[in-house]
């Protein structure tokens, strides 16, 4: 993921500031708790297509 890219991005729901995390591509928001998938290296900003993150996940973003 280009770190220029990701200081553009933020969530559509929530607008706060995104976290990728590399080992399952995909880009996590602490506000919303949302993760976002990054398909064919291009992230897919759609609520419909993100996945609520666990509270595990939760935490380790709080960390």
């Amino acid at each position: 993921m280009d770190s220029k890219l990701l200081e553009l991005l933020v969530c559509p729901i929530s607008k706060a500031s995104l976290t990728y995390q590399k080992d399952v591509d995909e880009l996590w928001c602490r506000a919303s708790g949302l993760a976002y998938p990054i398909r064919d290296g291009i992230p897919v900003m759609l609520e419909d297509e993100a996945r609520e993150l666990t509270a595990e996940e939760m935490e380790q973003l709080r960390g």
